[in-house]
């Protein structure tokens, strides 16, 4: 029973397996709930402050921030937004490939490319492929805060300000439910003109101490919002995948404990028939 004892191994083996894939689908159910109330707790700041800043490109102020003015493209930043750690399905292949492919296109047509990532996933391709990355932050937890982003975040936008980049992007994961999650990439800077018949009306602003002031700290912390938004969509997109992916292998396990079963009963019929046949032969002899 040689074979027997070769196949309950690895029955053990995948049932040990089992267990933790169960506990991680369940740690990661529980941590998605959490991730999924940040994110929309996070959502109307940024939708109010999206809403602003329709408005201010049809303004006329006597100031127009460099935030607001198209210029021709030499060099483009990335923020890439990845995960930490593994173990969630193709989330973050389908997010890398979708910057990949684009930063293809850009090379073909003869623009700089420097990035910023925001993940440990992200931030080991990038270097691998030689990216030049220009700031980083890893390992923000389950609970990320607007804080932990602002020095990354500035890196850039310093850059955009100096001219250093013309246009800046972001990737990441979008949370639509808890079976499906879209890589997607968004123009940060410029900041994208809406459709004027998007808005019912639209006004000009007074603006106390004087508008470089109040846009400078403004659109600021509009690209901070937007920025965190998508790493809390992020991380629920993160959780949900994972869940997924668990709950997937934990139902393979359960099928390749199914069909080892099978084989040892099969292999230990067939030592009791032998065994048996040769009793009955032995018998015989006699």
């Amino acid at each position: 029973m040689a074979v027997g004892r070769e196949i309950r191994k690895k029955i053990k083996s995948i049932q040990n397996t089992q267990k933790i894939t169960r506990a991680m689908e369940m740690v990661a159910a529980s941590k998605m709930r959490r991730a999924q109330q940040r994110m929309s707790a996070a959502r109307p700041y940024a939708d109010k402050m999206r809403n602003v800043i329709r408005h201010l490109h049809h303004a006329h102020p006597e100031y127009r921030h460099p935030f607001l003015v198209e210029r021709e493209i030499k060099n483009v930043g990335l923020i890439m937004v990845t995960t930490d750690r593994g173990l969630c399905g193709g989330l973050n292949t389908n997010a890398l490939r979708m910057a990949l492919q684009t930063m293809k296109q850009w090379q073909k047509s003869n623009f700089g490319i420097v990035a910023c990532n925001i993940g440990a996933k992200g931030l080991a391709f990038f270097r691998r492929i030689g990216v030049n990355i220009i700031s980083e932050v890893t390992h923000l937890g389950d609970s990320p805060r607007v804080e932990d982003l602002i020095g990354t975040v500035k890196v850039m936008l310093d850059a955009y300000v100096k001219a250093d980049i013309d246009h800046l992007y972001i990737v990441y994961s979008n949370f639509i439910n808890t079976m499906t999650q879209r890589s997607v990439m968004e123009q940060l800077l410029p900041l994208p003109e809406s459709e004027e018949e998007q808005l019912k009306h639209y006004w000009d602003y007074i603006y106390e101490p004087d508008a470089v002031d109040v846009l400078d700290d403004l659109l600021r912390r509009y690209i901070e919002a937007l920025i965190y938004q998508a790493v809390v969509e992020n991380l629920a997109s993160e959780q949900s995948a994972r869940m997924v992916a668990m709950k997937s292998a934990s139902d393979n396990a359960g099928k390749l404990i199914e069909e080892f079963t099978l084989k040892y009963n099969k292999a230990r019929q067939a030592a009791i028939t032998q065994e048996i046949a040769e009793i009955v032969g032995g018998a015989a002899a006699l």
